[in-house]
């Protein structure tokens, strides 16, 4: 089943997730869930509460290795580096934030084991954000408030239920 998306300004993006206190169908029908919305939203990672779920878990594939993140936490990180960074809670927003370059995160995945992983590049930024939204941050909040009052429409637009990309198409055609 696919979810609807959140959208900026929506509730769930800002509260606490709580611990994923047992792995069953339940937890494992959502994960399918996730992956099926995810996938249909172009998406490299999902986190529980971008679809109404205040629970820590996240999911992720960058193209190699599909992964479940249950109950995770960032152990080391190092290094940084500012990229491009977007958002499904944020339709066709972009902005540049700065993440550790490599991060070493502890998880439990899907069969109950607990598994340590150490990434970099494009799967490091991906953990880190999604771990993110299990604490109620969002990119924006990692960029300037100056940044931030800079881009206030399109929060607006989005915080409306709007889509940038939408808009980016209509003034195309």
């Amino acid at each position: 089943m696919v979810y609807r998306v959140l959208h900026y300004g929506e509730e769930p993006l800002r509260n606490e997730s709580q611990p994923v206190e047992k792995i069953d169908n339940d937890i494992r029908r959502l994960v399918e869930d996730m992956f099926e919305t995810m996938y249909a939203s172009n998406g490299v990672g999902l986190a529980a509460p971008q679809i109404g779920k205040n629970i820590r878990l996240a999911i992720i594939d960058t193209g190699e290795n599909p992964l479940v993140f249950i109950n995770p936490e960032i152990v080391k990180s190092s290094g940084k580096e500012i990229c491009d960074e977007g958002c499904l809670s944020f339709p066709g927003l972009s902005e540049k934030v700065q993440r550790a370059t490599r991060v070493v995160a502890r998880a439990t995945n899907l069969e109950g084991q607990k598994f340590e992983i150490e990434a970099e590049g494009l799967l490091a930024r991906a953990i880190q954000h999604e771990l993110d939204h299990l604490d109620g941050v969002l990119f924006i909040d990692r960029i300037s408030k100056a940044r931030r009052l800079q881009i206030k429409h399109d929060l607006e637009l989005i915080q409306e239920g709007h889509s940038l990309l939408e808009d980016d198409e209509e003034s195309e055609s």
